[in-house]
């Protein structure tokens, strides 16, 4: 049993832990968006947008919704599993801001974590 509650926890910090992925939860968790708001949103680049974006969905997490229009508009969002993150990112939110702001700022700053009202949310 500890062995097994083990490698669930190791799954789990190895796909928290890759570059994005906390972030892109993050920025999932104010709901559906297209590709290129999510890439705005974050300054990542398409490739491993699409990447992390693939890993999630494969984990459960994420949702790809495509719906037959012209041209055609493809969504993520997070499922019942990605929402259930909330808390957690929460937890690790509080604790960064009590023991880490220094350095969660200067990460925030070198990602370029911005608003991008000024894109259109119509691209794809």
């Amino acid at each position: 049993m500890i062995e097994q509650q083990e490698c669930e926890m190791t799954q789990t910090i190895q796909l928290l832990s890759k570059r994005w992925t906390i972030f892109l939860l993050e920025q999932l968790l104010t709901g559906p968006q297209r590709f290129s708001k999510i890439g705005c949103q974050l300054s990542i680049s398409g490739r491993l947008l699409s990447e992390r974006l693939k890993e999630l969905e494969s984990a459960g997490l994420v949702q790809r919704t495509i719906y037959p229009e012209m041209p055609v508009r493809i969504e993520y969002a997070l499922t019942e599993k990605g929402r259930a993150f909330k808390p957690v990112l929460d937890e690790i939110r509080k604790w960064a801001e009590h023991w880490a702001r220094p350095e969660l700022e200067r990460c925030c700053t070198e990602m370029k974590i911005h608003d991008c009202e000024h894109s259109n949310p119509d691209e794809a």
